[in-house]
């Protein structure tokens, strides 16, 4: 049953990626590119955040996690934490890829706004929820299992991803999407959370940074109304690893 999961929410990264490769794209000046609203773009990561807030209080649900909690107990006796990194991997890969030569669609400066405005936009709702739901991990380590902070730090990433390289290949897309699956899958792995919680991460993880996207012009107006291209600017972002909460100072050149 476990292996089934796992192919099915690997066909499922593919398809959030391919599925989103008719998003429409507004050029808003020379620099910045920005995600044109289409409420065809909630169907995917809506679906993902019902079925993890039903999988609260739905009884057929509850029992599908613990049946694959009990195959995962079954099968798995050695923990693998490349979770803890792999969620970082598809943000990350925006930044090295323009290291490298290979331009997205935003300079530094605008695509830094959009990825600290959608992890914003996912630690606040990530952490409100733990904060309110009270779900004991599969472990039983802790109440704050729902949903999976890790997952959807991996989803915003490689929505993030997916949207700057998209013009490029769609193969960006599919291989962010991929590693994004594999951490959610990793998170279940080391029994550390339910498919419930993993399905919900990863909607959150792909909406923030939808949204990001459709604010961008005005948070970009607001921010840099009277700045020069040139100049920098410093920002704050709250991160939470599951375990530790804290700050991160982003400065953009």
């Amino acid at each position: 049953m476990f292996h089934k999961t796992i192919s099915l929410v690997f066909l499922f990264g593919l398809f959030s990626a391919n599925a989103q490769q008719n998003d429409s794209i507004t050029k808003i000046d020379s620099t910045s590119h920005n995600l044109k609203f289409n409420y065809k773009q909630l169907i995917i990561p809506s679906v993902l955040i019902g079925y993890g807030v039903i999988g609260l209080k739905s009884d057929q649900l509850l029992s599908f996690n613990h049946q694959i909690k009990d195959e995962v107990a079954e099968d798995i006796d050695e923990k693998i934490t490349i979770d803890d990194f792999s969620q970082y991997a598809p943000a990350a890969s925006v930044y090295a890829l323009n290291a490298f030569g290979v331009k997205g669609k935003n300079n530094m400066r605008d695509r830094s706004v959009i990825l600290v405005t959608s992890y914003a936009i996912m630690a606040t709702t990530v952490l409100g929820l733990k904060s309110i739901s009270h779900v004991e991990r599969p472990d039983g380590s802790s109440n704050n299992s729902f949903p999976s902070g890790h997952t959807a730090t991996a989803f915003m990433g490689a929505e993030f991803l997916y949207q700057e390289y998209k013009d490029k290949s769609i193969w960006y897309g599919i291989a962010g999407y991929a590693v994004a699956t594999g951490t959610g899958l990793f998170r279940i792995y080391n029994n550390r959370h339910w498919l419930t919680d993993v399905a919900a991460g990863a909607g959150i993880g792909i909406l923030s940074t939808k949204i990001a996207y459709w604010v961008n012009p005005y948070i970009t107006k607001k921010l840099f109304k009277s700045s020069a291209e040139n100049k920098s600017t410093s920002m704050i972002m709250p991160f939470y690893n599951g375990q530790q909460y804290g700050l991160g100072f982003v400065k953009v050149f």
